[in-house]
């Protein structure tokens, strides 16, 4: 039985290092994991996707459509995007802060991800909106925004990892120097 955790952002986001942490927690605890990221035009506010695979019946880092056990989404249009790869009672933790597209910018196009969170409202039924935003700013860094949603999927209990996995996870592969605050921001969403 594999966990599949698909995760999604934009460029800039921490979204591969969330996937990389996910990965440690997991071979932490002894299991086997595949990844795969597809950043395309990441560091120009892009779309970032990593697959992230837990499990013995693994056999590609990829997550089939409509595989996912739970799909962590650092913006809500891109929760929106990636939902093909959301199982039917797959579990989608999103924060809600949009980030405008640098096509909007051009167009000069309104967007403030209302619509997408409205959507994901009437469409998922296991759907948790993260005000990463404020946790990040009461915490008094927006780097750690990545950790936050990882703290809100773990309590979810369909990531795979708990939040004392993800917290070794974060001692083993992190700097010293950031240990508390990410162990913090792990802990922000109750």
């Amino acid at each position: 039985m594999a966990n599949n955790c698909l995760l999604c952002g934009v460029g800039g986001q921490g979204t591969v290092l969330a996937s990389k942490l996910i990965a440690a927690a997991a071979m932490n605890n002894g299991l086997q994991v595949k990844t795969a990221e597809t950043i395309g035009m990441a560091q120009r506010g892009g779309c970032v996707v990593s697959h992230v695979r837990i499990g013995y019946d693994v056999y590609s880092p990829l997550i089939p459509l409509e595989s996912a056990d739970v799909l962590i989404a650092f913006e809500p249009a891109e929760a929106v995007r990636c939902l093909p790869y959301l199982k039917n009672d797959g579990v989608v933790i999103v924060s809600q802060k949009a980030v405008k597209p640098v096509t909007a910018s051009l167009t000069g196009d309104t967007y403030n991800g209302d619509e997408m969170l409205a959507y994901l409202k009437e469409h998922i039924t296991s759907l948790t909106i993260v005000d990463a935003d404020t946790i990040c700013k009461e915490l008094g860094s927006a780097k750690v925004m990545n950790v936050v949603l990882l703290g809100a999927a773990a309590q979810s209990n369909a990531l795979g990892v708990t939040k004392a996995d993800l917290e070794k996870a974060i001692q083993d592969r992190l700097p010293q120097r950031f240990h508390e605050i990410n162990i913090k921001a792990l802990n922000a969403v109750q």
